[in-house]
């Protein structure tokens, strides 16, 4: 479904700071797959959803979806097919905007705006009904700004708007990062629910280990621009932390000791 075909990116290229992101990544996602993106900081996870999206563009390489190069086109035509969800919860929605009407631009992507963000008696009920899944009290608040929200409420209701209109392509960059683990874990769980129910097809970026071998079917592990490790079905199943550490101790020179889990 998407091919990734030695994707390079720089950073400030030809200056003294120039940073090689990416290094010729080769990445092919199935349809449905759930991949967890793990690495160090600097990896290079959060750029490559980023080239994927059209925020960056690319010094070399090919985006394939179903075998059309979309290289080329920009994050706005892309934002047709691919939803994202960030780190910061006030990135996905609007706070001067009400509930109902952050949810009517959701319900429209894809599609012309056109002037006004009126919401219709039928597109309320489907919102109530959808709020309602998240057993958060939000079907009841339809008319309160998005700004009124706590952190987990605003990326709950964000993971909503980025499956309301089912996409080809859901971008999950440490989405729970932000948040307290007790309400991570709230919007882990809705994740996975959602991710399985539209059976959808997701990358989601994580520096937990533990996080990124419980969910989805596959895991890769970048370091340096490039992808080093690439596990799924049974293998990724029968994987447990440590076996995740020594690889990444061991491709950057260091000795793995039991001690190194002490930092997970």
């Amino acid at each position: 479904m998407i091919e990734l075909q030695g994707i390079i990116k720089y950073f400030h290229r030809g200056s003294i700071n120039e940073v090689l992101a990416l290094s010729g990544v080769d990445l092919r996602v199935r349809r449905g797959d759930f991949i967890t993106v793990i690495g160090s900081n600097g990896a290079g996870k959060s750029t490559l959803l980023n080239c994927l999206a059209g925020s960056y563009p690319l010094e070399g390489g090919r985006i394939l979806l179903d075998e059309q190069d979309v290289t080329a086109w920009s994050e706005h035509r892309r934002a047709r097919f691919i939803s994202r969800v960030f780190q910061d919860p006030l990135l996905g929605t609007c706070g001067t905007l009400s509930i109902e009407q952050n949810l009517a631009l959701a319900l429209r992507r894809g599609r012309p705006h056109l002037l006004g963000l009126g919401v219709k008696g039928h597109d309320r009920e489907l919102f109530r009904e959808q709020l309602k899944q998240l057993g958060l009290g939000l079907e009841a608040r339809l008319r309160d700004k998005v700004g009124l929200l706590s952190g987990g409420q605003r990326q709950a209701l964000t993971m909503l708007m980025a499956t309301l209109v089912r996409p080809e392509i859901l971008l999950l960059d440490e989405h729970t990062a932000a948040l307290d683990p007790k309400t991570a874990q709230q919007i882990l769980e809705l994740t996975e629910r959602l991710v399985r129910e539209q059976q959808l097809t997701a990358l989601m970026v994580t520096h937990n280990m533990k996080q990124a071998l419980q969910l989805g079917n596959r895991l890769i592990m970048m370091h340096q621009g490039k992808v080093i490790l690439d596990v799924s079905g049974e293998e990724k199943r029968q994987m447990k932390v440590e076996d995740l550490l020594e690889r990444f101790y061991t491709v950057r020179g260091e000795e793995f000791s039991q001690d190194r889990m002490l930092l997970v």
